[in-house]
């Protein structure tokens, strides 16, 4: 991989690369694939910390969103039911055609 000046020397402050430009392996941490059980109390906890950490919407915000939200999804079934009438009505016409010459 060709590298820039720049690029090399963020990666050397970052301690990813020696001086001479090679990577220096380091071992990560395996949080995903780790075998380490939680009971149902700790899971719990864990859960109401992280949506005590939620930043949630007040109410005018969250009726100015599911109005955009409705509307926004009876425009685009509208559109869809639309061209999907367009293109059955054409498909027809196009049999029609092919069956009378």
């Amino acid at each position: 991989m060709a590298m820039n000046r720049e690029q090399r020397r963020y990666l050397q402050r970052q301690g990813q690369m020696d001086s001479e430009g090679n990577p220096i392996a380091t071992r990560r941490e395996n949080r995903a694939g780790s075998n380490e059980r939680v009971t149902p109390g700790e899971y719990v906890s864990e859960v109401r910390s992280e949506m005590n950490r939620v930043i949630w919407p007040d109410r005018p915000t969250l009726i100015n969103y599911t109005i955009v939200v409705v509307i926004t999804f009876l425009l685009v079934t509208g559109l869809v039911a639309l061209l999907d009438y367009v293109f059955a009505e054409g498909f027809l016409a196009l049999l029609r055609a092919g069956t009378e010459g």
